[in-house]
């Protein structure tokens, strides 16, 4: 199957996965995290591009906080039912396993292609998208502004120093500074 095609029935899946999903994991988010990997995947030729993009795209398919699923069973079902063959879904789902912050502290991805989606979504937690989905995820699950805002210091505020390449570590800085200007200004206003 050619990729494009392949790509845009990941895109028709994770849409219908998602819908009536706005917690800040949802297809939005996804299509963020899909953006940056590819666009940091073009600063390194030796990764393997397809893996990059359908890691990015299912790699909430299965997310702990969405889905009672075991062994990434929506995006194995989704690869599988595509043709795609046994050591590609195995190395996908692998990459997948490797995204979560709460799952993979202090642990690098083994793989190039780890690495380029691991740091697409930590780089959609920074910066302005980061926090408001920081409070779209409290919202939701009836925190108030002041226990949402912990998650900055919990989370948000050590992405930076762990993103594993340097492009991302490029885009990372930036949005830390502005994250660390709005903590800045809400702790004034609160």
């Amino acid at each position: 199957m050619r990729e494009e095609i392949l790509e845009e029935k990941a895109i028709e899946y994770i849409t219908e996965l998602f819908k009536g999903n706005a917690d800040g994991h949802d297809l939005s988010h996804t299509m963020r995290v899909y953006k940056i990997a590819v666009r940091l995947a073009e600063a390194y030729h030796e990764a393997d591009k397809q893996v990059v993009e359908l890691a990015a795209l299912l790699h909430d398919a299965d997310d702990h906080k969405l889905f009672n699923t075991e062994n990434n069973a929506n995006a194995r079902f989704f690869l599988e039912s595509q043709g795609v063959n046994r050591e590609k879904v195995d190395l996908i789902c692998e990459v997948i396993n490797s995204v979560s912050f709460s799952k993979n502290k202090g642990k690098k991805p083994s793989t190039l292609e780890g690495c380029i989606v691991q740091d697409a979504d930590r780089l959609d937690a920074l910066g302005a998208i980061g926090i408001a989905r920081t409070f779209s995820y409290g919202g939701k699950h009836g925190r108030s502004i002041e226990d949402s805002s912990k998650h900055f210091y919990e989370k948000l505020l050590l992405l930076k120093d762990q993103m594993n390449t340097p492009e991302a570590l490029k885009i990372a800085e930036e949005r830390h500074r502005f994250i660390k200007e709005y903590i800045k200004e809400l702790e004034e206003e609160m």
